[in-house]
């Protein structure tokens, strides 16, 4: 991992597989020119869902969210690039898709705030990322090479 790259955690739910929309999710990544170090297609059973939305394990609508995350598989991968989280973020769009402009990934393919398609760390909470990472990836799944095309999207490479 280069100096100025950071990893982030990103996620396609239940909603955005049964769509069709992972590889239009990569590439949008891929094209913007953060790298894919890790990517895991998988199901996330009861405990994970806990340990994943832990913080907002008192409000009420927890259930529903462990509820739909366990509904069916979801696509599990790890972004690297320069401030990647908060880029990742801005390309994701709101939580509510219906104020995301369109353009991002929830202002294109969202219409129902709990059916969003896809979920960003935080770049809000400087713990989320490498929490949310080592949830889902163990260490020796985490690819780290060199891009060749970095060169063509970082001005100091």
């Amino acid at each position: 991992m280069s100096d100025h790259d950071e990893r982030t955690f990103v996620m396609v739910k239940p909603d955005g597989v049964q769509r069709g929309l992972i590889g239009e999710i990569v590439s949008r990544f891929e094209d913007r020119g953060l790298k894919l170090v890790a990517g895991k297609f998988m199901r996330i059973d009861e405990e994970l869902a806990h340990d994943h939305y832990g913080e907002h394990a008192d409000k009420p609508f927890f259930e529903g969210l462990v509820e739909f995350i366990t509904s069916g598989p979801v696509f599990a991968m790890v972004l690297e690039g320069a401030d990647a989280t908060r880029q990742v973020r801005a390309m994701v769009g709101e939580t509510d898709p219906a104020e995301s402009a369109p353009g991002t990934i929830r202002g294109d393919y969202g219409l129902d705030l709990g059916h969003n398609v896809i979920h960003a760390s935080d770049h809000e909470d400087e713990g989320a990322n490498e929490r949310e990472i080592d949830l889902f990836f163990d260490e020796d799944e985490i690819v780290d090479y060199e891009l060749d095309a970095a060169a063509w999207v970082y001005e100091d490479e």
